[in-house]
């Protein structure tokens, strides 16, 4: 690999249309040199057709893709030297591994002393030197996904794109690979976009997560904002488990307050005075010992539980807010949970977060 850095994407008023559907509406996102941007949301929100016309494969309807400032609406993918990852690894079979990853160096003429040298050197940085004059079928899933990360770097590409590469993993390795991409993003430097629905993947893997809801961005920012500031319902709800409360919201020094029958909640964010709505995680409630107390407590009786290994699932009945999934890690919960069981719950005014409904 060159040591040239990452490249900077923008992506401007993308809008793609098959008839009178619309894949994707509007969709302007920066991508910063050297960053690692997972396009995350359900299936058929539109992530994989923005990735499609960032390679070029799909001609936006509306909207202009510039890379470096340049605008690469037009050209053709195989001119815009992209890496392409895909979810089923595209690996020719008849070939051994050097000979995939070889691939894109011959077709680009590239001569026999310098296409060997970057061959063993792209190897090297995804652990597979070793397998070099093996088959594609000699290899575990995770060792094919690897042969095809080589294949998409060898070439050094200006970005690469990731089409659910982990998607055909099973869990552990899934998670193996994903510690492993990691650690190839900062190893080579490269600005890499992925597609993924796996909520888990994309906090573990991005700098950054674009988030998408029928065709819409509906937010972008950094892992840890999304999860701790979601902007919407459908946000919390998506990335990660949320409790949602309902009820009609007061102006407040510290946040707002939310009042739902004989039940104040202190919340954070912005909400004007009537109805609202706060997003509460489920592992930031706690089930109070005697005598302690919180910002925000509430009563309740246990409906049902599960014991999770590193921890519970709890779900307590309340009389103004429904039912409350709480998460508790089993090293410290205060009670032995039993169905019925009276408890008392807690939490930080910081953990009640305004959000806004969706868009009908």
């Amino acid at each position: 690999m060159s040591g040239r850095a990452g490249h900077a994407l923008s992506l401007q008023g993308l809008s793609k249309r098959y008839g009178s559907f619309v894949a994707v509406q509007d969709a302007s996102l920066e991508v910063g040199s050297g960053r690692f941007l997972t396009l995350l949301g359900p299936s058929g929100s539109g992530k994989t057709t923005i990735l499609m016309m960032i390679a070029g494969f799909v001609e936006p309807s509306e909207g202009r893709v510039l890379l470096d400032g340049r605008d690469i609406t037009a050209v053709p993918p195989e001119r815009r030297e992209f890496g392409m990852v895909f979810q089923g690894y595209a690996l020719f079979p008849h070939m051994t591994v050097a000979e995939n990853v070889a691939f894109p160096l011959r077709v680009r003429r590239l001569g026999r002393a310098e296409r060997d040298a970057r061959v063993r050197a792209t190897l090297d940085l995804v652990q597979l030197d070793q397998f070099a004059d093996r088959r594609p079928s000699q290899l575990s899933g995770g060792q094919q996904q690897r042969v095809a990360l080589a294949r998409a770097l060898v070439f050094d590409p200006a970005l690469l794109l990731l089409d659910e590469p982990l998607s055909a993993l099973d869990k552990k390795l899934r998670a193996e690979l994903q510690d492993e991409l990691k650690a190839l993003h900062r190893r080579v430097g490269r600005t890499f976009i992925n597609v993924t629905h796996d909520q888990e993947e994309a906090l573990s893997l991005s700098d950054e997560i674009a988030i998408l809801n029928a065709g819409r961005l509906v937010q972008v920012g950094a892992p840890s904002a999304l999860y701790e500031r979601p902007a919407t319902r459908f946000v919390a709800g998506f990335l990660g488990r949320s409790n949602f409360v309902e009820g009609e919201a007061e102006r407040d020094a510290g946040g707002i307050v939310l009042r739902r029958g004989g039940t104040r909640v202190l919340g954070v964010g912005e909400a004007p005075p009537g109805p609202a709505l706060l997003s509460l995680r489920p592992e930031k409630i706690t089930v109070l010992a005697e005598g302690e107390g919180e910002e925000n407590v509430v009563e309740g009786r246990i409906a049902a539980w599960s014991y999770l290994g590193a921890g519970y699932a709890i779900t307590v009945a309340t009389a103004d807010l429904g039912e409350l999934k709480v998460h508790l890690p089993a090293w410290r919960i205060p009670l032995v949970p039993a169905e019925g069981m009276p408890v008392r719950l807690g939490w930080p005014r910081g953990a009640a977060v305004a959000v806004a409904e969706d868009p009908a």
